[in-house]
């Protein structure tokens, strides 16, 4: 049983579907760096519209912490600390606009106390303060990260930055700029990124971009677009996954479907 699956069931006991998330993402992150680097090059070019199954975020880094350089940056010797590399990549996003709104502070908070309990969520609280005052090298913390981790858990890892973002009902563009970015240094493929961003961020095309059609494609064009993921997403076809990645491909499923029906309904297809 790798620590992915022990992660995700105590996540899941002690703090329910999100809970789950994060244990298996911090799983992840031990069952890789425990693997080596060989699975990375196997994942680094998955893309979200061609797997099969898709696992949910969360990671945990080396005992070691930061030793912050002029630049706010890693020392070069620095072990990795994923739970530092998470709170500078929340902290660039929170200040992306200029200002850090309560909301997102919320959201955060209500994240880290049901993933590390009351106490250790004051210390990463304080850490976070500090973060939000300080500038860091954004290009080598993600590079470290993209060394270190799964393509899948980078993935999850820009999507809870989206949540963060939208917490105070809005993503601005500097936070959708900064994501973006953070998104390219983690080796995230542009399908993933706009697929992504469409389930955040409302335009006249983000129903296009989940099916990874143009806007003026044929109906017979959406409906093959959309047969191939909603059968790669159904239910049925979900058997030898953990419940993390049943419940990935089931929201994705559902976000497909609700797409679908959207383009169908604009275009009078009905």
């Amino acid at each position: 049983m790798g620590f992915r699956l022990i992660g995700a069931i105590i996540g899941l006991i002690s703090s329910g579907f999100y809970g789950l998330i994060i244990g298996f993402v911090i799983g992840s992150y031990i069952d890789y760096a425990m693997g080596g680097n060989s699975s990375q090059n196997n994942n680094q070019n998955e893309d979200f519209t061609s797997r099969n199954s898709n696992s949910q975020f969360r990671g945990y880094g080396y005992s070691g912490g930061y030793s912050s350089g002029s630049n706010g940056g890693y020392s070069s010797g620095s072990p990795v600390d994923f739970k530092n590399s998470l709170l500078i990549l929340i902290a660039a996003v929170m200040k992306a606009d200029g200002r850090a709104m309560k909301s997102e502070l919320d959201m955060v908070k209500s994240m880290l106390l049901r993933t590390y309990g009351e106490h250790e969520t004051k210390i990463m609280l304080l850490q976070l303060r500090d973060y939000l005052k300080q500038n860091h090298n954004l290009t080598e913390v993600c590079r470290n990260l993209r060394n270190r981790m799964s393509y899948s858990p980078r993935l999850e890892l820009v999507h809870i930055l989206f949540r963060i973002s939208r917490a105070d009902g809005d993503i601005s563009s500097a936070e959708l700029a900064l994501i973006q970015t953070v998104a390219t240094q983690l080796g995230i493929s542009t399908p993933d990124y706009l697929s992504l961003r469409a389930m955040f961020v409302t335009t006249v095309d983000s129903d296009f971009k989940i099916l990874d059609v143009s806007p003026s494609a044929s109906e017979d064009e959406v409906k093959k677009a959309y047969r191939k993921l909603a059968l790669r997403f159904h239910p049925d076809r979900l058997q030898g996954l953990t419940d993390s990645e049943k419940k990935s491909a089931e929201d994705k499923f559902i976000r497909v479907q609700k797409a679908y029906e959207n383009i169908k309904k604009n275009k009078g297809w009905v």
